[in-house]
């Protein structure tokens, strides 16, 4: 891949954090204003590479697979009031400064808490598995939500969730719609960390990843969870929930 195309993957990366509901026309066309002699074709296949979609208010998502199950929506007036009611995946684009790589991340709705993640070079589904293997060690979901991406929709994800007893969401209508807290999330790992440090390796980064994920959790207050730490909010829901059970 060239460097123009990283360059350009990069830009249309900020701007479909800002601006989500741009397709490629209007991606094309921002970029075209910055100078870039760049055409609808191209953007259309430089998102195809990235992974992302424009969010629209009418049905849309990441595309399925053919041969997948899809799964009903279960989160229509739904109210999250403790861990572990609802978890949360969802994939994104990372760049470097000589490449790009993939990050999934499994967020509970409620604390806020990333509980697991992982970085890949394709965007096959193993990295997802594996990420959701490693949340389970921590814990157990009432609710599992995602969006149609085969990534999520594949018999090594959801078989993982049915053998666990975990019901299964998908989301069809679009990332940013019921996925809103881990889209909250890619904007503070991108802008408080990765646009920043520009990582040149995959080691660095999953250093660098390693060492703001641990920040994002334990040391950094979260206005909406009443400047408490996720961590702090997952973990005391946790005892909270245990102690019921002892009394019950």
């Amino acid at each position: 891949m060239s460097a123009e195309d990283l360059k350009l993957m990069r830009l249309m990366d900020e701007l479909h954090l800002r601006l989500p509901f741009y397709g490629s026309r209007r991606l094309a066309w921002s970029l075209q204003q910055k100078g870039y002699a760049v055409g609808r074709k191209r953007v259309q296949r430089l998102m195809r590479q990235m992974g992302i979609t424009a969010i629209y208010p009418r049905p849309r998502t990441s595309d399925p697979h053919p041969d997948h199950r899809i799964y009903p929506y279960l989160l229509r007036d739904f109210v999250v009031s403790a861990a572990d009611q609802v978890w949360s995946a969802d994939i994104t684009y990372v760049p470097m400064q000589h490449g790009f790589m993939y990050l999934v991340a499994i967020l509970d709705w409620h604390s806020r808490y990333v509980l697991a993640w992982r970085l890949s070079n394709t965007l096959d589904g193993d990295f997802c598995a594996e990420a959701l293997r490693a949340a389970l060690r921590r814990g157990r979901p009432g609710i599992f939500n995602t969006d149609q991406g085969s990534q999520f929709t594949s018999q090594a994800f959801t078989g993982v969730l049915e053998q666990n007893g975990i019901a299964i969401s998908m989301d069809g209508r679009g990332r940013a719609l019921d996925n809103v807290f881990i889209e909250r999330l890619w904007w503070s790992v991108k802008y408080e960390n990765i646009y920043i440090m520009g990582y040149e390796t995959v080691a660095e980064l999953k250093a660098g990843l390693t060492r703001y994920f641990d920040l994002y959790c334990r040391r950094r207050p979260h206005q909406a969870l009443d400047n408490r730490f996720p961590w702090d909010v997952y973990n005391a829901d946790r005892r909270r929930q245990k102690q019921r059970k002892v009394r019950r």
